[in-house]
């Protein structure tokens, strides 16, 4: 299925899922993060979020998508940039994958991923743009998934 880069608010993107660029408490944050728990609505989304209590980095989670037109949040907690040379590609990595196979898992056609760690995580722009296309292009060759990597304008 197709691949498409585009430049959006990841919010107001018409798919089945959108992910969270979470942190591993699951609680509401800042920019992608704040962004999402604020147009879903904050106190739903953090109480479906406590309900889970914890996911670990790479790993995904899903919650009901609330006020959002897509059906699912799917969370996901990537790495902090320390220097490239402490696992952090592989965890990285590890969240697309995660996350594409859990938007399968629940049936869902399309999905919409924000550059994941690229923000106050301080994943280098160029680098974390190369792990989400790779890994994604990689998983959706032989599945019937639309996937859409939103970056911010």
């Amino acid at each position: 299925m197709p691949f498409h880069i585009v430049h959006n608010n990841i919010v107001t993107m018409e798919v089945d899922a959108i992910v969270n660029a979470a942190n591993t408490r699951l609680k509401a944050g800042g920019g992608v993060c704040g962004a999402i728990f604020h147009a879903a609505g904050t106190m739903q989304l953090q109480l479906a979020c406590d309900r889970i209590g914890y996911c670990a980095t790479g790993d995904a989670v899903a919650t009901e998508a609330f006020n959002l037109t897509a059906n699912y949040i799917i969370h996901t907690p990537g790495p902090v940039y320390v220097d490239g040379k402490h696992g952090e590609e592989r965890l990285l990595r590890s969240c697309y994958v995660n996350s594409l196979a859990l938007a399968t898992k629940l049936g869902c056609h399309s999905i919409a991923f924000p550059l994941i760690s690229a923000g106050i995580y301080g994943y280098p722009r160029q680098e974390a743009l190369h792990v989400a296309s790779s890994s994604i292009t990689s998983f959706v060759s032989d599945q019937d998934l639309l996937v859409y990597l939103v970056l911010f304008p």
